[in-house]
């Protein structure tokens, strides 16, 4: 029996999401959906979202469907409140481009701000962390976004934040240390 693969017409889901929501971030934990299958798009390591091999090259498109991104286990899905449909995505769904300086309720704080337009302060809620490769010795720093899902934070705002560091030793051995909203991350060690 051939199973039919699940359809994705953009603008209905533009259209469910609104009457949903209004124009608000949709409440996607609350939604229920039925799975219904996966569909060909597919977020690149850089940020890129695809669809059918082909970058998607309206912005407000991408960002729409960043605001439907759900994470279940270790997969990804756009969630609508009546349909949910498996995309791939090659390492995190977000990808940070800027950070600035900001004063919020928790004093001096970071703001980092993605390719969709997601602004998200360093805090305990959405920490910073960074994965060394243990071959090239590369660091890869995500930040919590939301939903268990994370961002890349790309080469120039990580290198902002190495300048912004503070040294510290940890254990007898001296780390970069970077401040946000009351909390400390760890950048790396000094080598």
């Amino acid at each position: 029996m051939k199973v039919d693969k699940p359809t994705f017409d953009f603008a209905e889901i533009s259209r469910q999401i609104d009457k949903a929501e209004g124009k608000d971030k949709p409440a996607v934990d609350k939604w229920n959906p039925e799975f219904c299958g996966d569909i060909d798009m597919h977020i690149l390591r850089d940020g890129t979202w695809m669809y059918n091999g082909t970058p998607i090259g309206r912005p407000a498109m991408v960002n729409m469907f960043a605001t439907v991104l759900w994470k279940e286990d270790d997969k990804y899905f756009l969630k609508t409140p009546v349909e949910k449909v498996g995309i791939k995505v090659d390492d995190v769904p977000f990808h940070f481009i800027h950070v600035e300086s900001i004063e919020d309720g928790a004093g001096p704080s970071l703001c980092f701000i993605s390719l969709t337009g997601d602004r998200v302060i360093a805090s305990a809620e959405n920490p910073i962390r960074v994965v060394t490769d243990v071959v090239s010795g590369e660091p890869s720093p995500y930040l919590t976004v939301r939903f268990g899902m994370e961002g890349l934070i790309n080469r120039s705002v990580f290198y902002e934040l190495v300048e912004k560091a503070n040294e510290v030793l940890i254990e007898g051995v001296p780390h970069l240390v970077i401040q946000s909203a009351g909390e400390q991350f760890v950048l790396g060690r000094v080598d």
